[in-house]
């Protein structure tokens, strides 16, 4: 079981170990649902996956691939573009 503590602004600390289980990060966004469950009042958190991880995030991990990540590297690729744009 985790205890959560609201300060006097009403902010909460999430235990780390909670946070790992529910896949949580900074940042990230919960959603508060109140159900009755056995004639009480439950409250279930769950991480809203819209606000987790955009869909665009890793999406040019195709064009890195097999690539250097040297600056050196990333110069020349920079100056290899501008070239070709210039032609």
């Amino acid at each position: 079981m985790s205890i959560i503590r609201i300060t006097s602004k009403r902010q909460a600390t999430l235990p780390k170990a909670l946070c790992d289980e529910m896949g949580v990060e900074p940042g990230d966004s919960l959603s508060v649902e109140r159900t009755r469950v056995d004639d009480q009042d439950t409250w279930i958190i769950r991480p809203v996956e819209s606000a987790r991880k955009p869909g665009w995030l890793g999406s040019l991990k195709c064009y890195a691939a097999g690539k250097r990540h040297d600056m050196d590297s990333i110069r020349r690729s920079i100056e290899e573009g501008r070239s070709s744009a210039s032609k």
